[in-house]
């Protein structure tokens, strides 16, 4: 297994965590999905309910947690956070939403990793608001319904495809988050800056914004990496001069690919004529497993026109080629970058 990159997805620390808006307001970009959000909330506040239950779905790291802590606090309520695969056994999820008060915020993430059978005990929890529960075994067994406060479930998921039909008909908010501009990103840097009291000049915070793969995660840690070059080998200020310094030597180019993503176009490329190769083939190559090279560094990949996906597997453009400093072969596609 590869040492994690510098942009692959690692547990988030405090610090990650206290840069997160806490008031829709703060939150940058997504403007309209803040809006029809805005509205959804203001309904539900004035009318004393919980909010409708919302799904979140788009790639990571582009704010579907710090939305559903949104959630919670614009409502002045509880937010009880979990995952799809830390949810075993039908029990786990039943612990948790008989202990909700009335309006809480119940967040699972990876939603669409929960096994079928924590599935279907949340579909009568999300629609009627009761809990189904089996005491005993075998022909003794009984079955008990519980009524639980009305509360709202927010899911979010890299893979909205995998998501059942059963359990997505039960949302009744449905939210696509798109990746952000820059000029969202250089706001999020100077103002994640500003919260860590490093100070950065626009043109950093521009710098680091074009390299952060259009995500906000991304643009706060690669922050952090910075900050801590200007402490330990600059004034503790940060100029263009020290962020460039800075993202070079932890290996984020220009288009804001970083080791692994360049380890995977040289591997289609060199080890594999430029492809078809299939991700799991792919996977092994890089050291990689298959469900992170398809979620956290083929999306930017494709959206950046350096890999096409056909039926036979991944393929290289033109554009690869020439990021590498390769000349691309005569029927390659893609434009020049």
């Amino acid at each position: 297994m590869r040492e994690d990159s510098l942009l692959s997805p690692t547990i988030e620390d405090d610090e990650e965590i206290s840069l997160r808006p806490k008031r829709l307001e703060d939150f940058v970009g997504q403007g309209k999905v803040k809006n029809r959000l805005r509205i959804s909330l203001e309904a539900a506040v004035k009318e004393g309910r919980a909010l409708d239950h919302v799904l979140f779905s788009g790639p990571p790291g582009l704010g579907k947690t710090t939305l559903a802590g949104i959630i919670a606090g614009e409502k002045g309520v509880a937010l009880r956070v979990t995952s799809g695969p830390a949810l075993d056994r039908p029990g786990d999820l039943a612990a948790i939403i008989s202990n909700l008060q009335p309006q809480d915020v119940f967040f699972i993430d990876e939603i669409h990793r929960l096994p079928r059978a924590v599935e279907e005990v949340l579909y009568p929890a999300m629609e009627d608001f009761q809990l189904d529960v089996v005491l005993g075994k075998g022909p003794t067994a009984q079955s008990i319904r519980i009524d639980l406060p009305r509360f709202t479930l927010v899911g979010a998921t890299t893979r909205k495809g995998k998501v059942t039909a059963p359990l997505r008909d039960r949302f009744g908010i449905e939210e696509k988050l798109d990746y952000y501009e820059p000029e969202e990103l250089a706001v999020i840097v100077r103002r994640s800056a500003s919260i860590i009291d490093v100070p950065i000049d626009d043109t950093a915070a521009e710098l680091v914004a074009q390299r952060s793969r259009q995500t906000p995660r991304i643009a706060n840690r690669l922050l952090a990496r910075v900050r801590d070059y200007a402490v330990a080998r600059a004034s503790g200020s940060i100029d263009l001069a020290t962020a460039t310094e800075a993202l070079k030597i932890y290996e984020v180019d220009h288009l804001g690919l970083d080791k692994v993503d360049r380890s995977i176009l040289e591997a289609v490329i060199e080890r594999f004529g430029g492809g078809p190769v299939g991700l799991s083939t792919l996977a092994i190559a890089v050291g990689e497993e298959p469900e992170t090279v398809e979620d956290a560094y083929e999306p930017f990949l494709l959206q950046s026109g350096l890999i096409k996906r056909t039926p036979r597997g991944r393929v290289a453009t033109a554009n690869a080629y020439r990021h590498l400093g390769v000349e691309p072969p005569a029927d390659s596609q893609g434009t020049l970058l």
